[in-house]
């Protein structure tokens, strides 16, 4: 296994920003429901919220090979914090 690459770290820091704007975007489960006009029930919103805060704590705990040094440099994580923090309230 290699080092991840600046493209690779890059794609990732995207994908976290996927699970920030789906936490932000549906903040309420009737504002999912009526955006979406889903069928899902309230459990498996609440569900589908804490697997995007799993994934942006996983991703905040990325480490490079030696598994001390992290994979992050100068990336902000400001609104990957406030989503995680604000995803726990929803589904708590």
């Amino acid at each position: 296994m290699e080092e991840r690459t600046a493209d690779e770290i890059a794609a990732i820091y995207t994908a976290a920003g996927h699970s920030v704007t789906l936490i932000n975007k549906d903040a309420n489960y009737s504002a999912y429901t009526s955006r979406t006009e889903s069928f899902d029930t309230e459990a498996e919103w609440k569900a589908m919220i804490k697997r995007n805060v799993d994934h942006l704590e996983i991703i905040k705990a990325y480490k490079k090979l030696d598994e001390t040094t992290s994979i992050w440099t100068s990336e902000s994580f400001t609104d990957i914090d406030a989503a995680i923090t604000k995803g726990k309230t929803l589904y708590a």
